[in-house]
């Protein structure tokens, strides 16, 4: 019983906090005050609520909202950090990998999103490193896209 109060107690402490802050115009750091903010409350939530509750199916929807609020004020506040869609898969797949340590299930998941992101994250390095001309990277870049839809519609259709 006690698992179904921490989530919403969690919520409304954290949303009120901001609301207090926001009132007393403390500003912890320039952009507080934005919808980042409470995407990282609510995502703290579920990750206090699935290590505190034990349930740990709650570490994926967690990790991804913590992750995208915090990826949505560093690349505000940080020039290095990259704006790149691999950072968001590479969020989802620590997702997986987090619940799947905890679940027993779910590791290979994660790790298959994991190599996608880290793809995206350094493609232009990858395609330098090895050399390819500038047509070899257009057809794979072309084609990529419809080798993950094949790859998860196996997935999909596949019997144990």
């Amino acid at each position: 019983m006690k698992t179904q109060r921490i989530f919403p107690g969690i919520v409304l402490i954290g949303f009120g906090l901001y609301f207090f802050l926001e009132h007393s115009q403390i500003e912890i750091f320039p952009g507080f005050f934005t919808w980042p903010t409470l995407l990282c409350i609510v995502g703290a939530a579920f990750l206090i609520q699935a290590y505190s509750g034990n349930e740990y199916e709650s570490i994926l929807p967690g990790v991804i909202l913590l992750g995208f609020g915090a990826h949505f004020h560093i690349v505000e506040n940080l020039d290095i950090w990259p704006d790149n869609i691999g950072i968001f898969i590479l969020i989802i797949s620590l997702g997986f990998i987090l619940r799947a340590r905890k679940t027993k299930s779910g590791m290979f998941h994660g790790i298959v999103i994991f190599i996608v992101s880290i793809t995206l994250l350094f493609y232009d390095k990858i395609t330098t490193s090895f050399g390819f001309v500038d047509t070899t990277t257009a057809n794979i870049e072309r084609f990529w896209p419809f080798a993950l839809m094949a790859i998860g519609i196996y997935f999909l259709v596949r019997k144990k």
